[in-house]
This record gives C-alpha cells, structure tokens and sequence, in this order.
C-alpha cells in the first residue's frame, strides 16, 4: 500500500465518515495536536527508558483513540468503526499515578522552571503541548460535538506530565529551579 494518495493535493483530508473538511479545520487542528503529543510522549517514553513505560504507552494508546474519536466526527461511525473510547476509568488511572508520584515528592511551595534534564523538559513539553491540544478541543465543543470525557481527559494528563517532571527529577537527584520574580521596579 502506498503512503501517498494524492487525494489531500488540494487541502482536503477526509475524516473517517468520508466527509471531506479543509486541512486546517478546527477538528484537523484538534487531532492533529492530539497527534503531536502522541510523538512527544513516544519521545519521553524513550528518554525515561524503563522508568514508567507501560505507563507512557498506555497514554499513548489513549491518544490515538482520542484522535481516533475526534475523526470519526460522530456516534454513528463510532459504532460503524469500533473506535475505542477514552472513559473514566482512564482519568481515574492517571489519577492514581499522579497520586502514587506525589506521595514521594517534597511539597511545591513556588513555581518551578521546566528543565534541568532532557527528560524532565520532554515531560514539561509534552505538558504544554497537552494543554493546546485541550485548549483546541473545548474550542471545537463550542462548534461540534466533542465527548466530554475527551477535555477531562487532556486535562487530567497535563497534570499529569507536570508530576511526572517533578518526579522524574526527584528520582534523578536534579534540583527543581523556583521561579523567582524580578524587581521590575528597578
């Protein structure tokens, strides 16, 4: 099979009910930041190694079935095509990770700065590319039909990817660097 089909030649892609929209539509946008993180998660699965792997790739096929929902477009071609669904039980599970971090991790008293560790500023991107792709999506409900557990869900693992820098760094003995306010005064 090839790769190419030419048929998005003119700016059109289809979405899996057959309707075709425009390449940057608000739904294209929307799973395609979806798809974004995905990679970015695939990068921190790699920089961690063994360190929450099944985790990571759990999330990463969480994703796709998000991305997967969101170009079905609707219930009907959900049911026609199977399309796994995010459901609670998925935010209760990165619930429950966040909790097992934090339990190890000194209470955060200031704003941290990302970085200090190729892995922990990776977990910081994956964060902040979450948090688009979350942004795009409640954008999109405002529109179209967008399940609500697909927002709870990004919301949730954004929060998620900030417990696991602060706990990636904690394992690794990096020191998290406060953010501290400038005297603009001066």
């Amino acid at each position: 099979m090839k790769i190419y089909t030419r048929t998005g030649d003119k700016g059109q892609t289809a979405l899996l009910n057959g309707k075709r929209v425009p390449k940057d539509s608000l739904r294209i946008e929307a799973y395609g930041t979806i798809d974004e993180l995905n990679s970015h998660v695939g990068m921190l699965r790699d920089l961690l190694g063994d360190g929450n792997r099944e985790l990571l790739l759990d999330i990463q096929m969480k994703l796709f079935d998000l991305g997967s929902t969101l170009s079905a477009a609707d219930e009907e071609t959900i049911e026609r095509f199977k399309v796994p669904q995010v459901g609670d039980s998925d935010v209760e599970g990165l619930e429950k990770a966040m909790d097992a971090m934090d339990s190890d991790l000194p209470v955060q008293r200031h704003f941290i700065l990302p970085g200090g560790h190729p892995a922990v500023s990776q977990a910081h991107i994956c964060r902040t590319v979450c948090r688009r792709a979350e942004r795009l999506l409640i954008r999109l409900a405002a529109e179209e039909a967008v399940p609500e557990i697909a927002i709870r869900y990004l919301n949730r693992l954004s929060d998620l990817f900030f417990m696991l820098a602060r706990w990636t760094g904690w394992r690794m003995n990096v020191p998290e660097t406060q953010w501290a306010p400038r005297d603009h005064a001066s």
